[in-house]
C-alpha cells in the first residue's frame, strides 16, 4: 500500500468509525414509495436524543466533486442531499462540495466523491492510477451519466474496464442495503414514465462496494442551479432521497 492509499485509508476509516458510533441505525420508516421525497419520510435516526456527542464533536464528513479528463467536471450535480442527510440523520456533512482534480493528491483527502457528465470522454493515465488508488486504498464515488448520457457512460465502462480489467460491476437488486439505509426506497419518479426502482450497479473490491454506476441521472439538476438543466435522457426526479441514501451507505459499510 502506498502512501496515498494510507492516506485515504486513516480519513476514511476516522469518518466512518465517528458514525457508526454515533448511528446505531440509519434505516427509516417512511419510504420513497415511487411518490419521491416527502416531508413525512423522516427517518428514525433523526431523533434528537441518539446519541451522546453533539455535532461539534464529529468530524465533518466533506464530498469531493471530481474535475476529470480536460477539465471535464460534475457541476450539474446537485449538493442538497448533503444538507438532507445532516438533518435526517447524524452524519454530519459539510453543506457543499469541494471541486477536486481527478489527478491530484488532494482527492485522497474525500471519503466520498461524485463524477458525473455528458458526452464521451478519455482519462489520463494518472487519472486512472489515482481512481485506482482511491477505490482501494478506501475511497468511495457514485458515477452517474448526466441526463442519461450514453456516451457518458459507454466512456465510463471503458476507463473502468482499463482500470480495473478483472472487475466488474453487478446490477443491486431491491433488497441491497443502499435502498434502505435511510429511506426505504421501492421506487422513483422519473422525467418520463412511470416510477420504477432505479438502476444502481455496484464494483465490489475485496468484499466492499466502493463505487456505485447509475446509467439513469441522478444529479437532482433542478436543484442543481440556474445554469443546469436535463434536456435529455430520463433523469431520476426524487434522486435527493437515493443520493442521501448511497451516501449512508458509504460511510457505514
Amino acid at each position: 500500500m502506498n502512501m496515498r492509499q494510507t492516506n485515504m485509508t486513516t480519513t476514511g476509516l476516522l469518518c466512518w468509525a465517528i458514525t457508526l458510533i454515533l448511528s446505531a441505525s440509519l434505516l427509516a420508516d417512511g419510504a420513497d414509495g415511487g411518490g419521491g421525497e416527502s416531508a413525512d419520510n423522516t427517518p428514525a435516526a433523526a431523533d434528537a436524543n441518539a446519541g451522546s456527542e453533539t455535532e461539534a464533536d464529529q468530524a465533518e464528513v466533506t464530498c469531493a466533486n471530481l474535475v476529470y479528463a480536460v477539465e471535464k467536471s460534475s457541476v450539474c450535480f446537485s449538493d442538497r442531499f448533503l444538507a438532507q442527510a445532516r438533518e435526517d440523520t447524524h452524519i454530519v456533512t459539510h453543506p457543499a462540495f469541494e471541486q477536486v482534480e481527478l489527478a491530484s493528491q488532494q482527492m485522497f483527502d474525500y471519503p466520498f466523491a461524485v463524477m458525473t457528465g455528458e458526452g464521451a470522454f478519455e482519462l489520463t493515465d494518472d487519472q486512472r492510477q489515482n481512481l485506482r488508488d482511491y477505490l482501494t486504498g478506501g475511497g468511495f464515488l457514485v458515477a452517474s451519466a448526466g441526463c442519461s448520457s450514453e456516451f457518458w457512460m459507454e466512456s465510463f465502462r471503458g476507463e473502468l474496464q482499463e482500470v480495473f480489467p478483472d472487475t466488474q460491476t453487478v446490477m443491486l437488486e431491491a433488497d441491497h442495503p443502499v435502498f434502505h439505509s435511510v429511506y426505504d426506497i421501492t421506487s422513483s419518479r422519473f422525467k418520463t414514465g412511470g416510477p420504477r426502482l432505479p438502476h444502481l450497479e455496484g464494483l465490489t473490491i475485496d468484499g466492499r462496494v466502493v463505487l456505485i454506476l447509475s446509467p439513469d441521472g441522478l444529479n437532482d439538476t433542478d436543484n442543481a442551479g440556474d445554469d443546469c438543466c436535463c434536456c435529455g435522457g430520463n433523469e431520476a426526479r426524487s434522486a435527493r432521497n437515493l443520493n442521501v441514501n448511497i451516501l449512508a451507505y458509504a460511510l457505514t459499510h
